[in-house]
C-alpha cells in the first residue's frame, strides 16, 4: 500500500487537488485567452451600441420592445464578461482584472463590482454551506428546510409553491441586482471606490433614461426598462439556478476538502457551444469552481480531465442536461417548502462525523 493511501482521508484529498492542479497546469489551461477576451469584447460593445443605435432610429413604436429584448441578452452577457473579469480569468494583473470588472459590470450592466465580489467570493469559499454562502440565506425563496419551517401564512403558502413560482420570479432578479447594488453602496461607507461606483451608475441610469424619454413616451420607456431587466434577469437566473440549486446543503458547522467540498456540491450542464454562450461558462461549475481563475475557453477543455481525475478518486461528479437540471431545481425547492422533508442532505455529513 502505497504512502496516499495510509495517509488520513482529507490529507489524501489535499493532495489528490495539488496533484489534479499539475495536470491542469501542465497542460496550459491557466494561461490567459487574451485573443478570445478582447475579441468577445469588442463584439459585445458594437452590439451594445447597435441596439441604442436602432432605439435611436425606430422612434416612438412597440417595436422597441424587441431591442429592449436584445438589449437584455447583450447586457447579460457583459455581466458574464465582469464576472470573468472578477475572477482574474481575463489579465495576468489583478489590478487590470479588478478595474475591467468594474467598468464591465457599472457601466454596460449597471451592478456594483464592490457588493456583487464580496457576496460571491463568499460563496466559492462555501457553496451551498449554511451561513456562510449568501446564496442560500434567507430570502423570498427558502433554500433550505429550516428557512422554510420558519414561514407561517402566506409566506408559508409561497414556500410550498416556490418551485413552480421559481422562474417567473426571475423576470425581477435583474431589478433586485440593481436595487441589491444601491442598497449596498448607500448603507456600507466601507466599499471600496464607493463613490466612483455610484457615480458610474447613477451616470448610466441617467443616460439610459434620458435616450428613452428623448425617444419614447413615459409608457412605452417604462414598457423598455421592464423588458430588458425582466430578459437580464431571467437569463442570468436561468444561468446560476443550475449550478447549485438541488445539490447537498452542508450544515454550518461540517469541515469538508476543498476538492470535495466544490465538487461535491456543484453540478455541470452539458450541452454545445450555445449553451457555453447562454450561460456564459457557468455550465462548466465545477471545473470552475476547482478554478477560479481559469480563461473560460478552458473550462471545456478541462471538463475530462477534472471528470476522468473524479472517477478515479471515487468522487461524486454531477452533470445533466439543462433540461434535466431545471426539473431537479423545480423539485428541489417544492420538496423543500414541505416543512416534513429534510432534502439532499449532505451525504459527507454522516462520513465526517464517523
Amino acid at each position: 500500500m502505497s504512502n496516499l493511501e495510509t495517509r488520513p482521508a482529507r490529507v489524501r484529498q489535499v493532495s489528490s487537488y495539488a496533484e489534479l492542479s499539475r495536470q491542469i497546469r501542465d497542460a496550459g489551461l491557466l494561461r490567459r485567452r487574451y485573443a478570445y477576451y478582447w475579441s468577445w469584447g469588442i463584439g459585445l460593445v458594437m452590439a451594445f451600441l447597435a441596439c441604442w443605435t436602432a432605439v435611436l432610429m425606430l422612434g416612438n413604436t412597440w417595436c422597441q420592445l424587441l431591442v429592449a429584448g436584445l438589449l437584455g441578452v447583450v447586457v447579460t452577457q457583459f455581466g458574464f464578461l465582469g464576472h470573468d473579469a472578477a475572477h482574474r480569468q481575463i489579465f495576468d494583473s489583478s489590478r487590470w482584472n479588478e478595474w475591467a470588472a468594474r467598468v464591465l459590470s457599472g457601466v454596460f450592466a449597471g451592478l456594483s463590482y464592490g457588493w456583487w465580489l464580496h457576496k460571491h467570493n463568499r460563496h466559492h469559499s462555501g457553496p451551498n454551506q449554511e451561513n456562510r454562502d449568501p446564496d442560500i440565506a434567507p430570502g423570498p425563496i427558502a433554500m433550505t428546510p429550516a428557512v422554510a419551517r420558519a414561514r407561517t401564512g402566506w409566506a408559508a403558502w409561497f414556500t410550498r409553491h416556490q418551485g413552480h413560482l421559481f422562474f417567473p420570479l426571475l423576470l425581477l432578479e435583474g431589478a433586485n441586482l440593481h436595487v441589491g447594488g444601491v442598497r449596498e453602496l448607500i448603507s456600507n461607507r466601507a466599499l471600496p471606490h464607493r463613490r466612483l461606483e455610484c457615480t458610474i451608475i447613477l451616470t448610466r441610469f441617467a443616460l439610459y433614461l434620458g435616450v428613452l424619454l428623448s425617444v419614447l413616451p413615459p409608457g412605452k420607456a417604462l414598457a423598455f426598462i421592464a423588458v430588458q431587466l425582466g430578459v437580464f434577469g431571467f437569463l442570468l437566473g436561468a444561468s446560476f439556478a443550475p449550478n447549485h440549486k438541488g445539490m447537498p446543503i452542508v450544515p454550518k458547522d461540517t469541515r469538508i476538502d476543498f476538492l470535495q467540498r466544490q465538487v461535491l456540491m456543484s453540478r455541470n450542464v452539458h450541452g454545445g457551444p450555445v449553451t457555453d454562450i447562454a450561460m456564459g461558462g457557468l455550465n462548466y461549475q465545477i471545473e470552475h469552481h476547482l478554478f477560479p481563475s481559469m480563461p473560460r475557453p478552458n473550462l471545456r477543455r478541462a471538463r475530462p480531465m477534472v471528470r476522468e481525475f473524479c472517477r478515479s478518486r471515487q468522487v461524486t461528479y454531477t452533470e445533466t442536461s439543462l433540461i434535466g437540471s431545471y426539473r431537479i431545481v423545480v423539485r428541489y425547492l417544492n420538496t423543500v417548502g414541505r416543512p416534513d422533508r429534510d432534502p439532499f442532505a449532505c451525504p459527507l455529513v454522516r462520513q465526517y462525523r464517523g
